[in-house]
């Protein structure tokens, strides 16, 4: 039989960062509604957290989060393990300005090398290095542990509920409706 989980929250007594500036703006503008900033607040605040806890990771392999995603997204296109800088900016959500930064990077470093597209001359490619292969199986590898442990802080059921939670928000804010009548 699973065991029981205390109620959600922090243990009393605890402070909130959040209800504490909730608490500021109810005493200093009660004519709003401040409710959306125990969700919203505590969400930015938790992205920050795992942003730092992802990014000690990356470091210990020498990659900042864009170059860690430069790579994933190299790897996951499969062999040869290459893909156009264009598709690489989509893949990893960042302008073409900063990929090109990043590629340069991890080019020096040995990580991936540039050439031109076979299909199309003028087009460039991007591909891994064995050294960059081996550097992202293994960063990857231990970005999964890192994942697990951070998710572990949940149970299964948590877990799963705020996952299906959160892809339904995403999906809203992605898809909206039309307003009714339209």
């Amino acid at each position: 039989m699973e065991q029981q989980r205390e109620p959600v929250g922090p243990p009393p007594g605890t402070p909130d960062h959040v209800a504490a500036i909730q608490a500021e703006w109810r005493r200093e503008r009660p004519d709003l509604d401040v409710s959306p900033q125990a969700v919203i607040g505590r969400l930015h605040r938790l992205a920050d957290r795992l942003t730092e806890e992802l990014g000690l990771v990356y470091g210990r392999y020498g990659l900042g989060e864009g170059e860690f995603d430069v790579l994933a997204a190299l790897r996951r296109a499969g062999s040869p393990f290459e893909r156009a800088p264009g598709e690489l900016a989509a893949h990893t959500m960042v302008t073409t300005g900063a990929m090109t930064k990043r590629i340069d990077r991890l080019e020096r470093a040995g990580l991936v090398t540039r050439r031109r597209s076979d299909a199309d001359g003028r087009a460039r490619v991007v591909a891994l290095t064995p050294a960059g292969r081996r550097l992202i199986d293994e960063a990857f590898t231990a970005h999964m542990r890192n994942e697990h442990r951070l998710l572990d802080l949940l149970t299964p059921a948590e877990s799963g509920a705020l996952e299906n939670l959160l892809t339904t928000w995403q999906h809203r804010l992605d898809h909206p409706r039309p307003p009714a009548g339209d």
